[in-house]
Protein backbone atom coordinates (compact mmCIF):
# COMPACT_ATOMS: atom_id res chain seq x y z
CA UNK A 1 0.00 0.00 0.00
CA UNK A 2 1.62 3.22 -1.29
CA UNK A 3 1.72 6.30 1.61
CA UNK A 4 0.88 8.66 -0.99
CA UNK A 5 -2.97 7.42 -1.66
CA UNK A 6 -4.08 6.53 1.62
CA UNK A 7 -6.78 8.47 3.54
CA UNK A 8 -7.60 8.12 6.74
CA UNK A 9 -11.40 8.96 7.78
CA UNK A 10 -11.64 9.72 11.34
CA UNK A 11 -15.56 8.72 12.48
CA UNK A 12 -16.57 9.89 15.67
CA UNK A 13 -19.61 11.20 16.07
CA UNK A 14 -20.45 10.13 11.93
CA UNK A 15 -24.15 11.60 10.98
CA UNK A 16 -22.92 12.29 7.50
CA UNK A 17 -23.21 9.69 4.51
CA UNK A 18 -20.50 7.36 3.28
CA UNK A 19 -17.90 8.57 1.73
CA UNK A 20 -15.55 5.32 0.89
CA UNK A 21 -16.91 5.24 -2.84
CA UNK A 22 -15.49 8.76 -3.61
CA UNK A 23 -12.65 8.32 -1.70
CA UNK A 24 -11.66 4.47 -3.88
CA UNK A 25 -13.02 6.61 -6.80
CA UNK A 26 -10.13 9.22 -6.60
CA UNK A 27 -7.58 6.29 -6.10
CA UNK A 28 -7.50 6.64 -2.27
CA UNK A 29 -7.17 3.78 -0.49
CA UNK A 30 -9.50 4.55 2.90
CA UNK A 31 -8.56 3.56 6.88
CA UNK A 32 -11.50 4.18 9.05
CA UNK A 33 -10.72 4.65 12.41
CA UNK A 34 -13.82 5.64 15.04
CA UNK A 35 -12.12 7.81 17.50
CA UNK A 36 -8.84 9.67 17.68
CA UNK A 37 -6.99 7.68 20.06
CA UNK A 38 -7.34 4.99 16.75
CA UNK A 39 -6.05 7.82 14.42
CA UNK A 40 -3.36 8.77 16.09
CA UNK A 41 -2.11 5.25 16.73
CA UNK A 42 -2.98 4.62 12.89
CA UNK A 43 -0.86 7.97 11.46
CA UNK A 44 2.42 6.28 13.41
CA UNK A 45 1.84 3.55 11.43
CA UNK A 46 1.23 5.01 8.00
CA UNK A 47 1.69 8.93 6.66
CA UNK A 48 -1.93 9.45 5.26
CA UNK A 49 -1.68 12.16 2.03
CA UNK A 50 -5.40 12.70 3.13
CA UNK A 51 -7.50 12.90 6.36
CA UNK A 52 -10.92 13.58 7.05
CA UNK A 53 -12.24 14.19 11.05
CA UNK A 54 -14.99 15.74 12.45
CA UNK A 55 -14.41 19.00 14.80
CA UNK A 56 -16.44 17.85 17.58
CA UNK A 57 -16.52 20.90 19.98
CA UNK A 58 -16.27 19.67 23.97
CA UNK A 59 -16.33 21.82 26.90
CA UNK A 60 -15.31 20.20 29.50
CA UNK A 61 -11.95 19.95 28.12
CA UNK A 62 -9.82 22.26 30.24
CA UNK A 63 -6.81 23.42 27.76
CA UNK A 64 -8.23 22.74 24.05
CA UNK A 65 -11.68 22.47 22.33
CA UNK A 66 -11.49 19.16 20.61
CA UNK A 67 -9.92 15.94 19.65
CA UNK A 68 -8.74 17.20 16.77
CA UNK A 69 -5.82 19.19 18.36
CA UNK A 70 -3.98 16.63 19.04
CA UNK A 71 -4.52 15.04 15.12
CA UNK A 72 -3.21 18.75 14.46
CA UNK A 73 0.02 18.52 16.39
CA UNK A 74 1.05 15.18 14.24
CA UNK A 75 -0.33 16.86 11.03
CA UNK A 76 2.64 19.73 11.70
CA UNK A 77 4.57 17.68 11.14
CA UNK A 78 3.76 16.47 7.58
CA UNK A 79 3.18 19.70 5.76
CA UNK A 80 2.26 17.58 2.76
CA UNK A 81 -1.18 15.83 4.20
CA UNK A 82 -4.15 17.52 3.92
CA UNK A 83 -6.64 17.82 6.63
CA UNK A 84 -10.45 18.37 5.55
CA UNK A 85 -12.73 18.74 8.48
CA UNK A 86 -16.36 18.49 8.90
CA UNK A 87 -18.23 20.50 11.63
CA UNK A 88 -21.51 21.37 13.17
CA UNK A 89 -22.82 24.83 12.07
CA UNK A 90 -23.93 25.50 15.60
CA UNK A 91 -20.34 25.43 16.90
CA UNK A 92 -18.57 27.20 13.86
CA UNK A 93 -17.73 30.64 16.19
CA UNK A 94 -15.41 27.56 18.25
CA UNK A 95 -14.16 25.64 14.92
CA UNK A 96 -13.14 29.60 13.70
CA UNK A 97 -10.75 29.59 16.64
CA UNK A 98 -9.16 26.53 15.85
CA UNK A 99 -8.88 27.81 12.16
CA UNK A 100 -7.47 30.29 13.23
CA UNK A 101 -4.47 28.66 14.28
CA UNK A 102 -4.06 25.63 11.93
CA UNK A 103 -4.94 26.38 8.33
CA UNK A 104 -7.09 23.17 7.23
CA UNK A 105 -7.10 22.47 3.53
CA UNK A 106 -10.92 22.63 3.30
CA UNK A 107 -13.56 22.35 5.93
CA UNK A 108 -17.44 21.61 5.50
CA UNK A 109 -20.37 22.61 7.47
CA UNK A 110 -23.07 19.44 7.95
CA UNK A 111 -24.84 18.51 6.25
CA UNK A 112 -21.97 17.03 3.85
CA UNK A 113 -22.19 16.88 0.43
CA UNK A 114 -21.11 14.11 -1.33
CA UNK A 115 -21.05 16.45 -4.63
CA UNK A 116 -18.57 18.88 -2.89
CA UNK A 117 -16.23 15.86 -1.31
CA UNK A 118 -15.78 14.50 -5.17
CA UNK A 119 -14.67 17.45 -6.40
CA UNK A 120 -12.36 18.39 -3.27
CA UNK A 121 -10.62 15.26 -4.36
CA UNK A 122 -11.11 15.19 -7.94
CA UNK A 123 -9.03 19.07 -7.60
CA UNK A 124 -6.08 17.27 -5.96
CA UNK A 125 -5.50 14.76 -8.00
CA UNK A 126 -4.97 16.96 -11.06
Amino acid sequence: MSNSKILLSIIELGGYPDLTAIYKKHGYEPIVVYSMRKALSALKKTKPSVVVAEFNYQSDFRDRTSTLESLIAIAQRNVAMKVIVFYEKEYAHQFEKLKARYNFFAAFSYPIEKALIDKLLLGLNE
